[in-house]
């Protein structure tokens, strides 16, 4: 071999590598006239989801809680330029997006989701307490166990036995609804409690709710609503 052949064969070797597993580069097409977002269309579509449910969960939404995973980082910083916090319980496989608290002189909550009612959320409390006191495992609850669960709320509003009953019925329909409860099979009666229920009720939303709770004890008047964000 010439010293000229030698020479091309090192230069050959300087040459930069290729990375061949590197994905080749996607041209993204705008979803719509005026489309001009850097971030791939899962992205957009699992930043959505995120604005307009209280959750997305691996088990009823798979493909979409993948897409949260995948651009976690990117939806992250979108949120947080909205003062929105982008939360992934991991134990539970549930994401879903809280409202930053801190002092803004400018700032605007953006996060207006449609409020629980005061049995809506205190229903929500006496599920999540069985829950985290379950470790873990399923827990099966019946209608009538979800009602003396109110058995000693003495409060004036809803002295009326009928209307007390339908209000706990409609916190039952409301939770849900929200897949917090999940009907049973065997009895159209009984309810299976969702595990995201742990994830969602905050320490601070289940201090709110017990002081709430302990007020209907007490004889006193239920808030008008609450918002589990």
């Amino acid at each position: 071999m010439t010293t000229e052949q030698e020479a091309d064969f090192e230069a050959f070797s300087q040459l930069p590598q290729v990375d061949q597993t590197a994905r080749p580069p996607h041209q993204r097409r705008p979803r719509f006239d005026g489309d001009v977002s850097e971030l791939p269309d899962r992205a957009c579509w699992a930043l959505q989801h995120l604005l307009t449910r209280r959750y997305i969960s691996a088990e009823s939404d798979s493909d979409i809680y993948a897409w949260v995973l995948e651009y976690r980082n990117q939806l992250s910083v979108r949120l947080s330029e909205l003062d929105l916090i982008l939360r992934v319980v991991d134990g539970t496989d549930v994401a879903f997006v809280e409202q930053a608290r801190y002092e803004s002189a400018k700032g605007i909550k953006l996060l207006r989701r449609e409020p629980l009612g005061t049995y809506d959320s205190i229903l929500a409390l006496h599920l999540a307490q069985m829950m985290r006191a379950a470790g873990g495992q399923s827990v099966l609850i019946s209608r009538e166990e979800m009602h003396g669960l109110f058995s000693g709320v003495l409060n004036d509003t809803d002295r009326d036995a009928v209307t007390f009953a339908g209000r706990i019925d409609a916190a039952i329909a409301r939770l849900a609804g929200l897949d917090i409860l999940r009907k049973s099979r065997d009895d159209e009666d009984s309810y299976t409690i969702s595990p995201v229920i742990t994830a969602v009720m905050t320490a601070s939303v289940i201090t709110e709710l017990q002081q709430q709770f302990e007020l209907l004890l007490n004889g006193g008047a239920p808030a008008e609503e609450t918002d589990l964000d």
